[in-house]
């Protein structure tokens, strides 16, 4: 038996090979080859331009007009590529710049959102009852108030409510209407109370019959902004309570900045409570100072008043006639002593005088007017809790100690000097060295990997890749794979197809006696048997080649 095995021919078939290769086909495998590689023509085709566009992403959807096309022209100048979904009411962008394009716009004040006003109005329908035309005008009045508010440079978005009573002339009183505003400002900006006053009053000079009392402004975060007076006098001011906190947060940061060096960051916890006293007191007065001396003191005016006048002649002398006459020519006796002067000398020379004299001076006067400021403190209260101190042995194991006396008081003299410890004033400070009770936090459950949304988002990203080209592999080694093989594998002789039917087939034989040979080894025959479905499987054209020439009875070579 010739063991000469047949090369098999791997070359690319000829256009006459594959002339031959398709006539051996029948019609439904001829359309099965050619349905596979359609497509597979069509899977590739789909991945190339898969590949080429971009994965779009919605950006913003519900846009209006004026807000889409200041979008628009903002993507333009930014070179981001962006398409419209069907009927233009979202903007879709890749998905790669979804968040970047979002933040830069955002920063931009962009979309601002639309706001109809009065507007509305024009889109009357036919049919349209009382009530709806009523709130029509509600809802067109509500948006021009907004866009008013928002033209202001602090405020980013508003929103309006307004609670218009229907007005009937058959009620003894009548309703009055009530807005209530709702502001949301830009990050870092806010409204003093002139600006709160002027939204107020915009609002209710805006709406008839409104009092300014009746409109409510709050902020997004909650905060009422308008205040009225009788607000203000039931309870407690508000600016009052956040000036007593900014004071109690103050003193609360510097005892927490002084005292978490020395036990650790979260080992030490304080609160400090500040009674402030909001009372205005005005004091006036006045003060004089004792008399001074006429030297030192000041003349303010003085006035002296003088009046005289000469006296009238007495009579003098002896009664009588001698008295009468009239006085004779004196003479002076040469030797002798002169004579006395009388009574009527005197009273020649004397006179009737007055004098009067008024000074005032100046009064020292000292006015002296306080005013003492509101939002003094009155007292404070400090309590600070310290935690033990924590230590590690050797062994790994920790442990917990207080903390001595004498550091204590040390923590307790940096927090009253702190806070500006004031005996007289009645301030208190309490330190306290306690163990914290901390609570663990709860354990963070384990997300699976394929819940993670990173992962989620790469599958979602190559199912639709990877779903393509199993298609194609399918549709390849289904389809294709086959037809290619039959158009490779040569024509058989009908002698060699015989040989591999009667090979490949097992026919039915007539029950035989089983050789008396109960061992495992294989008998000669069995392995000539053995050797020659070997062969017929290996090399078919050689085998074919040995029966042809049985058949013929030439002699094997």
């Amino acid at each position: 038996m010739s063991n000469t095995v047949a090369e098999l021919d791997i070359r690319p078939m000829s256009r006459s090979a594959l002339g031959e290769g398709l006539s051996r086909m029948d019609k439904t495998q001829k359309t099965r080859l050619g349905l596979g590689a359609l497509a597979l023509v069509a899977i590739a085709l789909a991945l190339f331009f898969m590949g080429q566009q971009p994965d779009w992403r919605v950006l913003y959807t519900n846009l209006g007009d004026k807000d889409g096309g200041a979008i628009v022209a903002q993507l333009t100048q930014m070179n981001v590529p962006y398409k419209h979904s069907e009927g233009g009411g979202s903007i879709m962008v890749p998905a790669d710049k979804v968040h970047d394009t979002r933040l830069r716009l955002a920063s931009l004040g962009l979309p601002k959102g639309t706001v109809n006003g009065f507007e509305l109005m024009e889109a009357n329908r036919f049919g349209m009852t009382q009530f709806q035309e009523r709130l029509t005008f509600q809802r067109g009045l509500e948006g021009e108030l907004t866009r008013s508010i928002q033209s202001l440079s602090s405020v980013q978005t508003a929103r309006i409510h307004l609670a218009l009573p229907n007005q009937n002339g058959f009620f003894r009183e009548q309703q009055k209407p009530s807005a209530s505003v709702l502001l949301t400002l830009h990050p870092g900006r806010t409204l003093d109370k002139a600006q709160v006053a002027g939204i107020v009053h915009l609002v209710a000079s805006s709406v008839p019959e409104m009092n300014p009392k009746a409109v409510s402004i709050v902020d997004d975060a909650g905060n009422l902004l308008s205040s009225t007076p009788e607000g203000q006098s039931q309870g407690a001011d508000t600016q009052k309570l956040q000036y007593t906190q900014q004071i109690e947060q103050m003193y609360t940061r510097r005892i927490l900045d002084m005292i978490e060096p020395l036990v650790g960051e979260g080992n030490v916890k304080a609160q400090v409570s500040a009674d402030v006293d909001f009372s205005l007191v005005e004091s006036t007065s006045e003060l004089h100072k004792p008399n001074q001396s006429a030297e030192a003191g000041a003349v303010r005016s003085q006035q002296i008043v003088e009046d005289g006048s000469p006296a009238a002649a007495l009579p003098a002398g002896v009664p009588g006639a001698t008295t009468n006459q009239p006085p004779t020519t004196g003479s002076a006796p040469i030797n002798g002593e002169a004579a006395a002067l009388g009574a009527a000398g005197a009273a020649d020379k004397a006179a009737s005088t007055r004098r009067q004299s008024l000074i005032n001076y100046e009064v020292d006067k000292t006015v002296k007017v306080v005013r003492e400021a509101s939002g003094t403190v009155r007292r404070l209260s400090a309590a600070v809790v310290v935690n033990h101190r924590s230590s590690t042995d050797r062994g790994g194991k920790e442990t917990t100690a207080a903390i001595p006396p004498e550091q204590l008081e040390q923590m307790t003299a940096l927090v009253r000097e702190t806070i500006g410890f004031n005996k007289e004033r009645g301030d208190s400070v309490n330190v306290v060295n306690a163990v914290f009770n901390v609570s663990k936090a709860p354990e963070e459950v384990a997300v699976a990997w394929w819940r993670q949304p990173e992962n989620m988002e790469l599958a979602r990203g190559l199912a639709w890749p990877l779903g393509m080209v199993g298609m194609g592999l399918l549709v390849l080694l289904g389809m294709v794979r086959p037809g290619l093989k039959l158009m490779k594998a040569p024509a058989l002789p009908p002698a060699e197809a015989k040989l591999n039917a009667m090979v490949n087939d097992q026919p039915e034989r007539p029950g035989l006696p089983m050789p008396s040979n109960t061992s495992n080894e294989a008998t000669p025959e069995t392995r000539r048997l053995t050797d020659a479905k070997r062969l017929a499987l290996e090399n078919p054209m050689a085998v074919a080649n040995i029966v042809k020439g049985w058949v013929n009875g030439e002699a094997p070579a």
